[in-house]
């Protein structure tokens, strides 16, 4: 199935104007920024959609992040008003102030959580709506934080894959070093890729034609699909009987 990247931009244009006519009428998006391909591409059609002038970009290092200048380079690409957070103290303060062993992978989890706790606070501040900025693949495979990276208030791109994405940030002008960047979660030193043991262009073709052609990473895609579907689901709650 060939993919439309203009028609889908003015889809998108369209959608998103009317998301915020209709919950937010006036209000600013407000997103972090990583200087990755899903927060770029996620400002820019919020920009083509809404104007620069109602676009809010908030950069958020932990002491120092390597890559901090393709973050810099896309708010400056798209001419919007931006804040930078360090979060080091605040990230330094939790855990620090642990009572327990924390393991390895709730430190990991731990930034995008503060993170999105100031992302919020912006927004609040600036009259602002969340942009969650999500794509399918990733949510296929359950490959953000819960209550981090993948909340948010509107989410332009978590019906789209990685594939589709990187179009869509080509189509819009973003300069290259930013769409096209090997994807990382900024958090552990290593890619995606070689996080998740599989290439993006394997797990988008099967999430677009259910065809794998190799039965261990089909396996594994499947596997991690079910395990994460939880975190794209409302929360579960308990309902009473009726008492008849």
């Amino acid at each position: 199935m060939s993919f439309d990247v203009e028609k889908t931009v003015n889809e998108l244009t369209e959608w998103i104007v009317g998301w915020f006519d209709e919950n937010g009428p006036g209000c600013n998006a407000v997103l972090g920024i990583s200087g990755g391909k899903d927060s770029s591409v996620s400002a820019a059609l919020c920009v083509h959609a809404l104007g620069k002038d109602r676009v809010k970009g908030i950069l958020l290092p932990n002491g120092i992040q390597p890559d901090i200048d393709c973050a810099r380079l896309l708010v400056d690409h798209l001419g919007i008003e931006h804040y930078e957070v360090n979060i080091k103290e605040a990230f330094d303060g939790v855990v620090n102030a642990f009572p327990i062993e924390m393991s390895e992978q709730t430190r990991i989890n731990l930034a995008p959580r503060i993170r999105m706790s100031i992302i919020y606070a912006m927004s609040q501040s600036l009259n602002g709506r969340v942009v969650n900025t999500c794509n399918l693949s990733e949510d296929w495979i359950g490959y953000s934080t819960r209550y981090g990276d993948s909340v948010g208030d509107f989410s332009p791109l978590s019906n789209l894959t990685v594939t589709e994405v990187r179009q869509i940030g080509s189509y819009l002008g973003l300069p290259d070093k930013l769409v096209n960047k090997a994807p990382s979660d900024g958090l552990c030193g290593k890619t995606d890729e070689d996080n998740i043991g599989f290439t993006y262009d394997v797990l988008d073709r099967y999430i677009r034609t259910g065809i794998c052609d190799d039965p261990v990473i089909k396996e594994k895609i499947d596997r991690r699909h079910k395990q994460n579907l939880f975190k794209l689901e409302l929360m579960q709650s308990f309902k009473p009987s009726s008492g008849e």
